[in-house]
């Protein structure tokens, strides 16, 4: 079995210091919980950016300064932008950080209602306009999916051209509105990707570490962070994103996963820095 990635989304677009004091906004806490991250075993930084007051924002100024923060402590970890922003943003507000060239970013791929009135919109127009201005900068789409549906969307528009084979998914899953964390629900996200794609799968709350340790065991990836969860086990917070990184490495090596360096990451995913 390959290497596993670990990837860490350190801290979301809804998450905030009232739900755990650790959770980073500036762009040195960033940059140190990135850093943190990566030295307990994560090779891939999921990131949205914030605003000093938590604000979530989607500036490529402010993904500059702290993608330019981590590389300074991390300077081979692979930074993974986030196109999906916070609810209610525009497209074109949501694609700033592409105009960076990453190496990756996000492409949510449905439409999911977000609990109470939130709705968190993809139409199939918007997902084929962020495929294309992924294209052509040559950046890997991480295909977000929150239900089964999304990944046939996926599928629809890799065989009309606008996303790329092999494809690399990340199955969300637990989220208000989409598929629940339970083992027969990864079993069947699983089994409805292409043979030759990748995946990683991340569970929120409670589902987090259920959903990661199947993942491990069934050949696929692991997301952990504050954007899915804050607690380290239940009713004990995480002081930082490494301790859910360094519990995923405990789990990894009791199953028999070594952990991927970003550079064995790059060649798994197929990614050239």
């Amino acid at each position: 079995m390959e290497k596993l990635i670990i990837t860490a989304c350190i801290c979301g677009a809804e998450v905030t210091k009232k739900h755990n004091p650790s959770v980073p906004y500036t762009v040195e806490e960033i940059a140190n919980e990135a850093r943190r991250s990566y030295e307990a075993g994560a090779s891939v930084i999921h990131l949205h950016v914030r605003e000093d007051d938590g604000t979530p924002t989607q500036s490529a100024a402010r993904f500059k300064a702290c993608m330019d923060a981590i590389y300074a402590q991390c300077p081979d970890i692979i930074i993974q932008p986030s196109t999906g922003g916070a609810v209610g943003m525009s497209n074109e507000e949501r694609l700033q950080p592409v105009t960076l060239n990453p190496e990756m970013a996000t492409l949510d791929c449905g439409t999911c209602n977000f609990g109470g009135d939130d709705i968190f919109v993809n139409t199939e127009n918007t997902i084929i306009h962020f495929a294309e201005q992924m294209g052509k900068r040559g950046i890997k789409p991480e295909i977000e999916v929150f239900d089964k549906g999304m990944i046939d969307m996926a599928i629809r528009l890799c065989k009309k051209g606008y996303i790329k084979a092999p494809m690399h998914f990340n199955f969300v899953m637990g989220v208000n509105g989409g598929i629940s964390g339970e083992p027969r629900d990864l079993v069947f996200m699983r089994e409805s990707i292409p043979g030759d794609a990748t995946f990683t799968a991340c569970g929120v709350g409670r589902y987090e570490f259920p959903v990661v340790t199947l993942s491990i065991l069934m050949g696929g990836h692991a997301r952990v962070g504050f954007e899915d969860n804050v607690f380290l086990s239940k009713g004990v917070l995480a002081n930082s994103n490494a301790d859910l990184v360094a519990k995923t490495v405990r789990i990894a090596r009791e199953l028999g996963r070594e952990i991927a360096s970003p550079e064995e990451a790059r060649t798994i995913l197929g990614l050239k820095k």
